[in-house]
């Protein structure tokens, strides 16, 4: 098990927000941390430490007046940790190749592969040739429904008709190299894991990393029993680095070994 570092950026700042609460209307969100320090700064201690697969993600659609200016935030980090860090928001087939370039080592997609609410695989197809599957993440957020857990793309904010389950691992981990899922209904809220979503992704044959409502070190240690050591982690607002109260030097034995 691997602590995987993140790097939210929303209206050109590194922050920490409310998952639920993101919404392109208005490019709004409530904020649970705002940084002072840039991208750049980040990366660069999460290269000093031995943190690598961690991911950058923006969270402004293309098009938003503030997705240049996150844009730039990205490509500091990238600069900073060439190689070691892995890049989302807005990926599709058109542009993956320009964030590879960049120094990303993988790009990280969901939206670009579904169309009305289920899986394109045609889309699929061509971005894993555009990418190479080990250089594709595909990115199964998800969120509670009375049936079980669904995906939710669109930054968070549809939910589709593809619930999260082994089967669906199983078939789209032939076309990528690593999976990551925030359980989207404790997302910023460090109000605790949602557990069953860690049973669903333990016996996954690609490497993957949940994110979502970690907020204590026995959370930590929840996952690596029930994801029986094959499911990495991250951590956003609950991490002292951005406000709360889990210490990030306590992570370091979690590193890349």
């Amino acid at each position: 098990m691997e602590f995987r570092p993140c790097i939210d950026i929303h209206n050109g700042s590194v922050k920490q927000i409310v998952g639920s609460s993101l919404s392109d209307t208005g490019s709004t969100a409530v904020d649970n941390f705002v940084s002072g320090m840039d991208a750049g700064y980040y990366a660069a201690m999460y290269k000093k430490d031995g943190f690598a697969g961690g991911h950058i993600i923006i969270l402004n659609p293309e098009g938003s007046p503030y997705y240049e200016a996150d844009l730039q935030q990205a490509s500091k980090a990238l600069e900073a940790f060439k190689g070691g860090m892995q890049a989302g928001g807005g990926i599709n087939a058109g542009n993956a190749k320009k964030f590879l370039d960049m120094g990303a080592s993988h790009v990280i997609v969901t939206s670009y592969v579904f169309r009305d609410g289920i899986i394109d695989y045609a889309r699929l197809k061509e971005l894993s040739a555009v990418t190479g599957k080990e250089r594709l993440v595909l990115d199964l957020s998800c969120r509670y429904t009375d049936n079980g857990y669904y995906i939710v793309t669109d930054r968070w904010q549809k939910t589709t008709k593809e619930k999260l389950d082994k089967n669906l691992l199983y078939k789209l981990g032939k076309y990528c190299d690593e999976f990551l899922v925030h359980a989207v209904d404790v997302e910023g809220k460090a109000s605790g894991i949602e557990k069953e979503v860690i049973s669903i992704l333990a016996d996954c044959n690609n490497k993957v990393t949940y994110a979502g409502g970690i907020h204590s070190i026995e959370d930590i240690s929840y996952i690596e029993r029930h994801g029986k050591g094959n499911v990495n982690f991250t951590i956003g607002s609950a991490l002292d680095l951005f406000g709360g109260s889990i210490p990030y030097n306590s992570l370091k034995k979690y590193a890349i070994k």
